[in-house]
């Protein structure tokens, strides 16, 4: 039975709100899920991790990600495709669906609830076409919510996986790039044109899978501390790293001229800017900084 077949019968209409284009070619979610696992499930065995998805729409992407893990849970907003989900995962015993904003899910209760299975707690990791308006928002609330993901793979628009993935001195690297490197690293898997999706988005996707550091790279403290380092140094982009820090009012660093000087003592010159800026070198600067 097709997800359009689905949508159809429990008369769906999309809604804009929630940024919603479903997948219609089924070999796209299986590459995805594939790009998750390195088990083959044509051999019955499934991967013993616990899949946390956002966003599950028709339930495409969820069915692939069922066969090869042990168990899915699938966070969805639109209460109108909970009947939907319904139907279309009716085949599966290791999905679980809610109904809730991930936004305003508290994560750890809940992970802690559905990753213990007969007394073994399984590893967790997220995997999810990502609605274009929200991506930025969910990815932080992911990484800065919950330590012990495994990894995070995310379909999102073409334009932010190159961000998310970028290197210093480019013209795609920003606060995000760096924000994701006190996390993990992130690579691409592949692209998806805009025409595999309904309705069509007028821009095309990309696959970007983040391996989180394990054990983390960086303790709590450090990232509190570079978070707001890099926070600020992107708030003014194109500006120098000294007149984006100033506002700071660092301990020690409260004026453009200290600024200066520590600017020209760890990267060679004072007209750094923050782009240029590696996610080390900006926990190198916050330990400094504070």
């Amino acid at each position: 039975m097709s997800d359009n077949y689905l949508l159809e019968k429990h008369n769906f209409k999309m809604q804009k709100k929630y940024g919603q284009n479903f997948l219609t070619d089924v070999r796209i979610p299986a590459r995805i899920a594939d790009g998750c696992t390195d088990f083959d499930v044509t051999d019955g065995k499934r991967a013993d991790s616990l899949i946390l998805e956002v966003g599950p729409g028709a339930g495409i992407l969820t069915k692939e990600l069922a066969k090869r893990f042990t168990k899915v849970l699938a966070v969805e907003i639109d209460e109108e495709l909970i009947p939907v989900l319904a139907d279309s995962l009716a085949g599966y015993d290791n999905i679980t669906v809610i109904n809730q904003d991930v936004m305003k899910v508290e994560l750890a209760p809940l992970l802690a609830e559905h990753r213990n299975i007969d007394g073994k707690k399984l590893p967790v990791s997220v995997c999810a076409n990502l609605p274009y308006y929200i991506t930025t928002p969910v990815l932080m609330k992911l990484l800065e919510e919950y330590g012990e993901f495994s990894f995070i793979t995310v379909m999102v628009q073409k334009e932010v996986a190159r961000r998310l993935c970028a290197k210093p001195a480019t013209d795609d690297y920003g606060a995000i790039t760096a924000a994701i490197g006190l996390y993990g690293k992130a690579t691409k898997l592949f692209d998806v044109s805009a025409g595999n999706f309904n309705p069509k988005p007028k821009v095309d996707s990309s696959v970007v899978k983040i391996s989180l550091y394990e054990p983390a790279k960086y303790t709590p403290e450090q990232i509190e501390k570079t978070s707001k380092v890099i926070k600020a140094a992107f708030s003014m982009r194109r500006k120098t790293l000294v007149n984006t820090l100033v506002g700071l009012c660092a301990p020690g660093y409260d004026t453009k001229e200290k600024l200066s000087d520590l600017a020209t003592e760890m990267f060679g010159k004072p007209t750094v800017r923050g782009e240029e800026l590696s996610t080390e070198q900006f926990v190198a600067l916050a330990q400094r900084l504070f």
